[in-house]
């Protein structure tokens, strides 16, 4: 199966379709956090106020976690951490930044907590203190600004502190004053979750949420579940894929996509992606193209999506050892599956409503 190509504008793409008759559910798509919103209620009638809601969520996350806004709750945190604590020299002469507490708001403790969760539960595969590493690489702002910085600019390579230096007790935050925080491998997905259970719980109705293709629902699912396809290229659903996809149903919980031929940048002539190995301070080897990943919550799909991508072949095994339903494509566009990935449905669209859900996670 030859390989397929990816956009290298957006994530890799992945579809999401209500399996209803088109007068059952309503859908919205949108821009946010740099990526492309997707909802989908199965009660036309709650689209207005689940819309609202969704968007004021993401803005409120936005504001907490953008590591790209100067007026973020994590940016101002970061600079009074620095501006309060100088470093003092260790005995070989090189700066040692003494640790800084500091209090942050709910929201931004619940976005930290789940990235210090997913880099426990991937022993740091997943670390969220590639802040500074990212940004040494090159992306040091929003993904679509990328395309006028220059491309022959040179290549840092940072070392990663390590998530075990940052504790978080409540909404009490102890970190090094140097390490910058970059909650992107985490806080979609999580987000995701957050609105879809909250959205849920609001109009009582099903809910779909996708940001970029992390993909959560919630609610009283149709009644053939959620139909979503997964594909390696970007594109509408609607359209005929190109190169290897799937097509498949979820009830509840939810999907994520990481890729590797997404969000690629030049720097010092190398071509990078943003899925970074913490061991090495740079892009993960590209043994897979993309890998997909179900479970009980789109928070812990993504982090188990994004790890993969770290671990390479290895993946398949550990994977199938912690019972994760998942797709991965190799370089060459060659299709594994483990853990009990679901069945392909039929592709009877004219019994759904469809949508485009961009995949790929950060």
């Amino acid at each position: 199966m030859p390989p397929a190509e990816a956009s290298t504008e957006t994530e890799a793409e992945a579809g999401a379709s209500a399996e209803a008759e088109p007068s059952a559910s309503a859908r919205a798509s949108w821009r946010a956090l740099g990526t492309l919103v997707h909802l989908v209620v199965t009660d036309p009638s709650y689209l207005p106020a689940a819309r609202s809601l969704l968007e004021a969520d993401l803005a409120a996350v936005d504001l907490a976690c953008s590591r790209f806004r100067a007026d973020s709750e994590i940016c101002a945190l970061q600079a009074n951490a620095q501006a309060n604590n100088q470093p003092s020299s260790q005995p070989n002469g090189q700066p040692r930044s003494h640790a800084e507490t500091q209090q942050v708001s709910p929201l931004l403790a619940e976005a930290i907590a789940v990235a210090l969760r997913a880099a426990e539960l991937t022993d740091g595969d997943v670390d969220p203190t590639v802040g500074a590493a990212m940004s040494a690489l090159g992306y040091d702002r929003d993904f679509e600004q990328l395309q006028y910085a220059d491309p022959a600019g040179g290549l840092t390579v940072r070392t990663v502190p390590g998530w075990r230096q940052v504790r978080l007790e409540g909404r009490t935050l102890t970190m090094p004053a140097n390490i910058r925080l970059d909650l992107g491998a985490t806080a979609k997905a999580w987000a995701a979750d957050r609105s879809a259970a909250r959205i849920a719980r609001r109009t009582g109705c099903g809910v779909l949420v996708s940001l970029g293709g992390d993909i959560a629902v919630a609610g009283p699912a149709p009644r053939r579940g959620w139909r979503i396809r997964v594909q390696d290229v970007t594109g509408d659903p609607d359209d005929t894929p190109a190169g290897p996809y799937a097509l498949i149903a979820i009830r509840d919980g939810g999907l994520a996509t990481s890729s590797t031929k997404a969000r690629r940048w030049q720097r010092g002539g190398d071509v990078l992606h943003h899925i970074l190995d913490p061991r090495t301070g740079l892009p993960a080897e590209p043994v897979w193209r993309t890998v997909s990943v179900a479970a009980g919550t789109c928070a812990d799909a993504n982090a188990a999506s994004t790890a993969a991508v770290i671990r390479g072949r290895a993946a398949l095994g550990w994977l199938a050892r912690l019972g994760l339903p998942a797709r991965l494509v190799d370089a060459t566009g060659v299709v594994f599956t483990v853990a009990g990935w679901p069945e392909e449905t039929s592709e009877e669209t004219s019994e759904e409503t469809s949508e485009q859900a961009s995949g790929g996670a950060r």
